[in-house]
């Protein structure tokens, strides 16, 4: 049964996300608050849906820990749930995200007119160069950026390999840095598309002190989200019976 409830949510997520994209398109000549007006619509309705459709809910812990300028969110990145979920934290937030995202039709042109910040993860030097100066560029609008540390999206209870480019941003940038753990993985698998009921935790955990050196700084801020991350997990698996996402990933 759940098997087809999830069938029914992809079908109706793909559906309703084609209608905001093209009516995104559409208004594209119209500012930036426009769009990012719609996308949190359309996040809205996407977490009604999971909660209707599959019954997965979800719960935002710290909102505390949220400030109320600019700040940078590094967050877990366990499934496509944590990808838009800040649009209801913020009302203009600015995702770091690959560049590869701005080829796809007219979705990217709707990531462009968000002010979303695209990285060449293959460019080096000169694209940490870019990505700090366009960081510098959202946070002095008053915007909160999200950046996810390690890349890509990791497995439920491994350890992350955290990219270095965060603590240059964490170095340059003059407000919170802000840990966030998740435990999505164990309900929105990185493959596939079985979603499972229960509750989604974000946990929003207080800033990280500034001024730490490099290692000191990537040490604090993986044992911070990776060790929150590792306790909602073990929290959420128990109490929804879920086979530990590590062995279903692997069947």
């Amino acid at each position: 049964m759940q098997a087809i409830l999830s069938l029914i949510y992809v079908f109706t997520f793909i559906s309703w996300s084609t209608f905001i994209v093209i009516l995104n398109g559409i208004l594209l000549p119209f500012p930036r608050s426009v769009s990012q007006a719609i996308i949190r619509v359309w996040m809205y309705v996407t977490m009604w849906l999971l909660r209707t459709i599959v019954g997965l809910r979800y719960e935002i812990r710290g909102m505390e820990n949220i400030p109320d300028g600019p700040a940078i969110f590094a967050s877990k990145h366990e499934s496509a749930w944590d990808t838009a979920i800040y649009y209801l934290l913020d009302r203009d937030p600015a995702y770091i995200l690959k560049k590869e995202l701005l080829r796809i039709p007219l979705y990217g042109l709707t990531l462009r007119k968000a002010g979303h910040i695209a990285i060449d993860r293959a460019g080096g030097a000169s694209t940490l160069k870019q990505v700090i100066r366009e960081t510098r560029r959202a946070l002095g609008e008053g915007r909160k950026v999200i950046i996810f540390p390690e890349g890509t999206r990791s497995l439920p209870g491994q350890p992350g390999t955290y990219q270095p480019g965060v603590a240059a941003i964490y170095k340059d940038a003059d407000v919170p840095l802000i840990p966030v753990a998740v435990n999505s993985g164990s309900f929105w698998g990185r493959s596939g598309y079985m979603k499972y009921p229960g509750c989604i935790v974000m946990e929003v955990l207080p800033a990280i002190p500034q001024g730490l050196d490099r290692k000191t700084f990537m040490k604090e801020l993986q044992s911070q989200v990776d060790g929150a991350s590792e306790r909602l997990r073990l929290e959420g698996e128990a109490k929804y019976s879920l086979q530990p996402a590590t062995e279903v990933q692997n069947k």
